[in-house]
Order: structure tokens, then sequence, then C-alpha cells
């Protein structure tokens, strides 16, 4: 086994057992024969005489040689006292009060557990409908949604694995306007991704340009119309706008429901391609298609015996992961089993069509990513079928739309969830995701410049001679190599990055993979930052003529807080960038000759003295003293110093101020008449009344926000506009309907 050094940094931070004192006590290899022997136990509960030890050697294989790996929360919970191994469930949101905060409450047991959740919020009654019990109006959906969103938050904050949310609205909900806009402010919901249900009925009236009516869940009667294509144009500009809300076809979702008879399928899991039930849960993992290729008569070509052979063991595997499993709530238990959905997907594809030597976006790739899909799901559905005959078919199978003459083991074969973390494992492309960047420049903390290549493309170029720093730097500077004409064509042919791809094919490679897949595919269409609306709307429309099940686009550059990351690094003579490593933002420096007030403060225990002072660009410091009688010194001059540099940084006042605002000190609060509740309270209202008098008498204009600018710079046109990731500063990539991290392994669904 051959573990990348990021790989390695990836399982250390994520993965691998600590003791108590926060030291590392497992090994790679131990982690997965902790796995395999955790997965293989339950052949027992099937057949007494199992030779488990075998079946645990066939599974520590796979994941040793990176040839396949489950979900996450298998790998970090299979053997250990939590043993939570889904990635994801779907909860119901029935529209009464006491169904409300029972679905929050499973909601924060579920992200406690390490698991994402999806929910659709079609059932609640519109914003302003009379609720007759109590003689009020209801909040509508999108009220609740931010309920749900501060639950999570509270969640995390407990120092949790961070909850990850999917939210969608019917197309024909009243409140559907209100729902597409919801996270037009950034900063907004900001736990859940969000999807627009589409309808059949709905796509028809947009293409015939007609009206269609809204239906209010609670009565199921029409209340009102809209206009179709306006509505779609709506979706589309939001979108654009900054990449939500994504779309799914609900009527194709629930073609493919294999038990109608259990109610519809309303949502999906965060990532948008698990549809799921009311209380089933996804239980995942991807073979690495890299490792399937083999070279034959002087090319290189999948090798279909190992691919059937790992296709075989991973549907085992993955079906024993629903018996060794120890779900979250009973209810889910119960339901998963019922259907034992899996969903076995792949990672690797982009890399394979490099060594093979076929551009992502051809022809060629499309009918081969067609074949491989096809091929994974038929010989799964093979292995189900010969487990089902040992096992026993999945209990709802005689109610299933299945064939009833081949009973199954599960309900459901194949998915292609996003792959970041585990891609970064196997050090091979995220799912079926063309390669986002080839090159990538690290700078490390004593100065020095570490570059990361692709190894295909970097195995390439040393075998033409054509290797460098300085080319890497370029192509690092650029994005991708299509755009660098000293490179043999036929290699800038095949090495194409995500946004060398038009919408079309990203599209069309997401349409062939869905050909063959149970479930769904998760994808991200990457759009250049000046693509058009129209462009958007135009792939919304192919991949409902495609068949797709659903589309998450992204716009480059599409989100304010973006900055640029894959670029030039400082060249000797260039000023030292404003910024430092990872793009974080430097405070401009103190000024030598401020102007200020200092104020008086009563508080629970005793004077607290708030100085603010300010120059022409704005308040730029702020410190604290307390009185005789005590108080906190510490904890008032730390909110006062982390206030000033937040300030010298360019932030806008009214974000500090809501953040120390209402802050509540029990020993002031328990005292009367005073003006404040706590120190950070009076400081935000210290802030405030300077902030307001100064711009009144127009002594400086309000400060406007510092553009955060990356060590690492690159033109406006470059491609390489994103994120850069909460936990490590690292450049964040939008692939797979989620956002993750390649450096530290941070994802934003969970």
């Amino acid at each position: 086994m051959t573990i990348s050094q990021n790989a390695l940094t990836v399982l250390q931070k994520r993965y691998l057992i600590r003791n108590e004192k926060g030291e590392i006590t497992e090994t790679v290899d131990g982690l997965f024969h902790r796995v395999a022997a955790a997965i293989a136990a339950p052949d027992k509960l099937h057949d007494a005489k199992a030779d488990v030890k075998k079946t645990e050697e066939t599974f520590f294989h796979m994941m040793q040689e990176l040839e396949f790996l489950p979900n996450s929360p298998t790998l970090m919970n299979a053997g250990r006292p939590l043993g939570q191994l889904s990635a994801c469930f779907v909860l119901p949101v029935a529209d009464s009060m006491e169904d409300i905060f029972e679905a929050i409450k499973q909601a924060a047991l579920i992200h406690k557990s390490g698991g994402g959740t999806g929910f659709s919020f079609s059932r609640l009654r519109p914003q302003g409908s009379t609720v007759n019990s109590t003689g009020g109006v209801a909040s509508g959906p999108i009220s609740f949604m931010k309920v749900f969103n501060m639950a999570t938050e509270a969640v995390k904050q407990g120092g949790t694995r961070r909850g990850a949310n999917m939210g969608i609205l019917r197309i024909d909900h009243p409140d559907i306007l209100d729902f597409i806009d919801c996270k037009a402010n950034n900063n907004e919901i900001n736990n859940f991704n969000i999807s627009v249900g589409l309808t059949e009925k709905f796509m028809e009236a947009v293409e015939k340009d007609t009206d269609y009516d809204l239906i209010d869940p609670h009565t199921k009667k029409a209340v009102s119309t809209l206009h179709a294509r306006t509505v779609f144009d709506r979706i589309v500009d939001a979108a654009w706008r900054n990449g939500e809300p994504g779309i799914i076809f609900l009527d194709r979702l629930n073609r493919d429901n294999i038990v109608p008879s259990q109610g519809e399928i309303e949502s999906t899991n965060p990532c948008g391609e698990q549809p799921l039930l009311p209380y089933e849960s996804c239980n995942l993992g991807s073979i690495n298609l890299l490792k399937m290729l083999k070279a034959a008569d002087g090319k290189t070509e999948f090798d279909w015996d190992k691919l059937g052979a790992t296709v075989k063991n991973a549907v085992h595997f993955l079906d024993n992961v629903i018996d060794a499993n120890q779900y979250p709530l009973e209810n889910i238990d119960r339901v998963t089993k019922q259907t034992r959905k899996i969903g076995l997907g792949v990672m690797g594809w982009a890399d394979s069509l490099l060594q093979m030597g076929i551009p992502y976006n051809s022809d060629e790739a499309i009918a081969l990513g067609e074949k491989v899909m096809n091929f994974i799901t038929e010989r799964g559905r093979e292995e189900s079928a010969a487990l089902a005959e040992k096992r026993g078919a999945f209990p709802l199978f005689a109610e299933s739309i299945l064939p009833q003459d081949k009973p199954m083991r599960n309900g459901t074969i194949t998915t292609i969830a996003p792959t970041g973390t585990l891609s970064i494992i196997a050090n091979c492309s995220s799912g079926v995701e063309p390669v986002f960047g080839y090159v990538y420049i690290r700078n490390i903390m004593d100065g020095t410049e570490m570059i990361e290549v692709n190894p295909i493309l970097k195995a390439e170029l040393e075998k033409r001679g054509l290797y460098s720093d300085e080319l890497m730097k370029r192509i690092a500077k650029e994005g991708t190599v299509a755009h660098i004409e000293e490179l043999p064509e036929d290699l800038r042919r095949v090495f194409v990055s995500a946004h060398d791809i038009s919408p079309e094919y990203h599209i069309r490679m997401q349409a062939a993979f869905q050909k063959g897949t149970d479930n769904a595919v998760s994808k991200t269409v990457n759009f250049s930052n000046s693509a058009a609306r129209e462009d958007v709307a135009s792939v919304y429309t192919l991949a409902f003529r495609l068949g797709c099940k659903g589309v998450t686009i992204y716009r480059d550059g599409s989100r304010a807080e973006q900055v640029l990351n894959i670029g030039q690094v400082k060249k000797e003579g260039q000023p030292e960038a404003k910024a430092p490593e990872h793009g974080r933002i430097v405070p401009r420096p103190r000024p030598d000759t401020v102007i200020g007030i200092t104020e008086r403060v009563k508080i629970g225990c005793g004077n607290l003295y708030i100085t603010v002072n300010y120059d022409d660009q704005g308040i730029c410091e702020v410190f604290t003293n307390t009185g005789k009688a005590g108080g906190c010194p510490s904890q008032s001059e730390a909110t006062a110093r982390l206030a000033s540099i937040a300030l010298r940084s360019g932030m806008e006042v009214e974000s500090i101020v809501d953040q120390l605002r209402g802050i509540r000190c029990p020993s002031t609060i328990r005292q009367p008449g005073l003006k404040c509740t706590s120190c950070p309270d009076a400081i935000a209202k210290a802030i405030e009344r300077v902030y307001k008098e100064q711009v009144q008498l127009g002594k400086w204009s309000a400060p406007a926000p510092l553009k955060q600018k990356p060590m690492r710079e690159t033109a406006d046109d470059a491609p390489g506009k994103m994120h850069f990731c909460p936990e490590c500063g690292e450049k964040l990539e939008h692939e797979g309907g989620c956002v993750m991290c390649r450096q530290c392994g941070y994802s934003r669904c969970g």
C-alpha cells in the first residue's frame, strides 16, 4: 500500500484513533483491519459456519490496496463504540408544531452521531395560512428552516462533527419564490444546501410558456398560479448568482421508487445523489477506477474481470454495513432494513481517462462512462441476487416494483456520491468529476514553495522530457494546460481541467453515468465567471432532456467572499502581498495619530472604561480598563483586542456590533437599571455610538471592507476562484454537489 503524504495527513486528522491525551494510537493498516473485522462479523448472522476471517482478509485487501473505500462514517466508526456507519438520512417534516420539533430533535441526534440529514419542507402550510387550533397564522417553511439551521449550529458549537442538511421545497408550494431567494445572502441558512423539487408538469409548462398551479399542502387545493417560465428564470438567476438552489426532478425520483406503497420520495441526502424515503439511510462506498486498469497490447484499458470481482466484494461489504450499523434512531434501523438500499459508486474516473489517453470532453469518454456504470450495476445486481439466495430478499421485496422472479437482497445497488475525502486517501480524482487543477503551489511556513503536480501529468511530462518547475508554476498560474502552446496538442487535448470542459459535456457525462445508476449522480457543473444566465438555463434544460435526476451548478467566483487561489507566487522584486499564506487578511497597521472618546459604563461588578479610537478610515482601535471594583479584565481586554483587529481588517462595524450586542452576563443582568447586559454588550454599544456620531458628522466615509488578497495572485480571468478552507486555509473545490478541501479533507457536507 502506498499512502501519499496528503492522505496520511487527512487520516491522522480525521480517522485514526486517538487516546485521551489526543495522541494517535492507530496505524493506517490498523484502521483498515478494524473496519474489515467489524464489517465481516455480520456474516455469522446468516451462516454460523461462515469463514469470517476469510471475509475480513478480503475486505482488508480491498481497502489497503485503495481499490474500494466505504463512506467516511464507516471508516471512522466501524469497530468503535459509536458504531454509526451511515453517511446521511432523510427525516419527515409534517405540518404540526410537535412533528416539526420532533424532526429537529432527531436531526440533532443524527448530527451528533456524525451523519447528515435531508428534509422536504413541502408539507408545511405557507406563510400567513390560518392555524385553526390556535387561531394564529403559520410562519411558513422558510422560518422553520431557520430554526433547523440554528439547531444544527448549536450541535456544531458543541464540538461534534459538523452537521449538513438538504432542504427541498416543491415547485408548486405557495412559498416557492421566497424559497428560491432564501440563500441570496450567503450568510443565511448556511447549514443547508437547498434544491427546488421540479415536476414534469412544471417543466412542460416552462416549455409551453404557460402558467402552473400553486397547491396549498394543507388543503391540497390550488390557491393561485404563477408563470412557469418566470419562476424557472428566477431559479436560474439565483443559481447563477451563488450556486443555490440546485434542482431535482421529483417525478423521476419516484419513477425509480422501488416501494411506492411506502410513500413518495420527497428528499435526498445533503449532496443530492441519494433519494430516500423518510427514515431511510444511505450506506455508501466507492470503487477506485484507477486501480481497475491494466496494460494490454501497448495501451491501457479496464480490467473487467478485476472490476467485476471488486464489485462483488463491495456489494457484500455494503450489505454487511447495514447489519453492523448502530443507527441513531430505532425508526431508522427498522426502515433501513426494510429495503436494505446500498449505494456503490466510483472515484478516479477522470484519472482513468488520463491514463487511457481519452479526453474527458469527448464522445468516447461519454460512451465509456455509460459502459462502465452499466457493468458495475449489472455485476452488483448479480451479487445482490446471490446474497438473496443465502440471506433472503429485502423484507419489502414482494411489495417492490422489481421483477418478482429474481429476489434481490438490496433495493438499490448503485449511487455516485462525492468522494472528496476518500479520493484524497486513494490519491485519485473525485467521483466522476474532471480534474479541477493539475498543479498547486503550497507556501510552506519557512517561506519555501512546494509544487504539487497531478502524478499522471507529471509522469507524462517526464516521459516526454518536458517537466520543469518553471513550467509547473506557469500551469499553476494558468490553472490549466489548455493555453500553453509549447506543450504538444495531443497532451493539451487530453489533460483538460474542469473549466476547460463545456457545461454541455459536464451534463452529458452526468447523464451517461445516470443511465446505469439506480439512485442518482452527484456532480457539479462548473461554469466560468463570464457565463451568462442563459448558459445556466440551457444546462437545466439539457439535464431534463437527457434524463438526469438533479443538477448542481457553480459559476466560478460567484460568491462574494471568494478570492483567487490558483496562480503565480511572489516573484523576486515584487512587493510583499498584503495577505499572508492561504489568503488570510492582515489588519492595516495602527495609525500613529488617532482621535477617540473614553466612556465609563456601569456593569454588574463595577465600572468599565471603554476607549474607541478612529482615524480618517474609520474606527481602528478599542481598549478597556476596569475600575477598582474588579470585573473580568482579561475577557474585556480580549474582546476589545479582537474587535480592534476585525475593524482594522475592514469588517463592517454593524457585523461586529451584531456579534457582541446582547451577550448576557449573570452579574450584570441581576442588577436592575443597568444600560448593558455584559462587558461585550457595553463595548458593542460604545463602538456603535461612535460610529453613528462620526458618520452623521461626516468626519469619515463608512469603512469599506478590504479585499482579500491571496499570496498566490492570479489574473482576473484565471479559473481558480473559490473559497478558502475554514480549517486549514487552503483552497476549496466545488464538486459532487458539495464543497471540499483536498488538503485537509474538510467538507461542507459533513
